[in-house]
Order: C-alpha cells, then structure tokens, then sequence
C-alpha cells in the first residue's frame, strides 16, 4: 500500500458520519470529497506520520478534504516554495481549507509576508482571505517579528475592509484584531486607531470591519488583567 493509500485509510478510520454531515452548518462547502473526520483526529494523524513534503503534495492532489487539512501537518514549511504556495491557493473553496494551511503551514515559511503582499490584491475571493489569515497566523504567532512588518500592512487592511464578501471581510477583521491583540503599546494603539477610522467609514463593509475590531479591542481591555 503506498504512504498515501495509508494516510487516506487512517483517515477513514477515524470518520464520523456528524461531522461530514454537519460541514455546511459552519459554511464549509467543498467540491472535494468529504470523509468526516474531526480536526483533532487529522492531527493525530498527521502527528503519527510525521514530516513527508511528498506526501503532503500527494494528499493535497487527492481531492480529499481532510486529506488537504491533513497536508497541513505532514508538510515540510521549509521545503514549501512560494510557487507551491500560490497553486494550493488556488485550490481553495472554503474558509476552513483556507484557514488551516495559513494558521498551520503557510505562517511558517520563509515566503509567509510576501505572500500576503501578492495575495492581498487577488480578486479571487478565498486567496484574498488567505493575505489576511495569514497576516492574522503571523501576527498570532510571529513573537520576534518587529512592529514595523505589520505597521506597514495596515494599509492592506484598510484597502480591503471595503470587500463586501463575507470571507473577505472576516479575514480582514481577524488580521487587524490579530495585530491589536499583540503585546506591542505601538500596534495596539495603531490597530484601534485603524478600527476607529473604519467605524465611522460611510462604506458599509469597512464600517463593519472597524466595529467589529472595536468590539474586541474593548472586550479584551475589560478582561481581568488587561
């Protein structure tokens, strides 16, 4: 049986009839085939076969939902190529796809900023809000990167707070309350600056973008300890 015949098997191992049938419940529709696997069980998974780029490539090209999550964690971050990157977003038809590479595979590549940069000004909807899941991965999990990298994205995030597509403007949302979220005095105050602005915006979408960062900024200011 070959790693990928193997992979796909302990998947459908692990497959639970709730959760393929309840995928549309949270927005995630996909043309791939679904197993129904919760996402801690590809994890296992992924944690037991360990590092494979080739793999990870093989399970991307299988069309199988949890098998692409599961490339996710088998995938080598220092063997992904920008190249790579950009024909995998391609492939996206669902926030979660979507959302797993960036949190999990993409934020740790050496390409990772620049990838927002080109992905930013994408009008395809799901590579558009990889640049702000990915802004928002870094931002979570980046701890030794300079206020500077994400000081100068802000403009990106303005500039795309007025996509009025739902995934588009989610993402966008989640990259500035990342960057606020840090424990960086200058970032915070810039993001809040950010979201002020766009709440009093006459367009619609930035207007909920900026309101919904404002609502976490001052949640997260109330919260014991803060």
């Amino acid at each position: 049986m070959s790693k990928l015949a193997e992979a796909i098997a302990a998947l459908e191992a692990k497959a639970e009839a709730r959760i393929s049938n309840g995928l549309s419940r949270y927005g995630i529709v996909t043309a791939d085939r679904v197993i129904g696997v919760p996402m801690g069980s590809i994890q296992k998974v992924g944690k037991a076969l360990g590092r494979d780029h080739e793999l990870a490539a093989a399970l991307w090209e299988s069309r199988v939902y949890e098998g692409r999550l599961l490339s996710t964690y088998v995938d080598d971050p220092a063997l992904v190529t920008p190249d790579q990157m950009d024909r995998w977003v391609r492939d996206f038809d669902n926030w979660a796809t979507c959302d797993t590479l960036c949190f999990a595979l993409f934020d740790r590549t050496a390409h990772a900023f620049d990838m927002v940069d080109r992905w930013a000004e994408d009008e395809a909807e799901f590579v558009k809000r990889a640049a702000f899941a990915l802004l928002a991965s870094l931002a979570l999990h980046d701890k030794k990167r300079e206020d500077e990298a994400f000081l100068s994205r802000f403009p990106l995030i303005e500039k795309a707070a007025g996509d009025e597509r739902n995934f588009v403007k989610k993402g966008v949302s989640w990259a500035l309350r990342a960057i606020g979220g840090r424990k960086s005095e200058t970032l915070g105050a810039a993001a809040r600056e950010v979201a002020e602005r766009m709440a009093a915006s006459t367009d619609k979408s930035a207007r909920w973008v900026g309101k919904d960062a404002e609502r976490a900024f001052e949640k997260k200011k109330t919260r014991p300890g803060n």
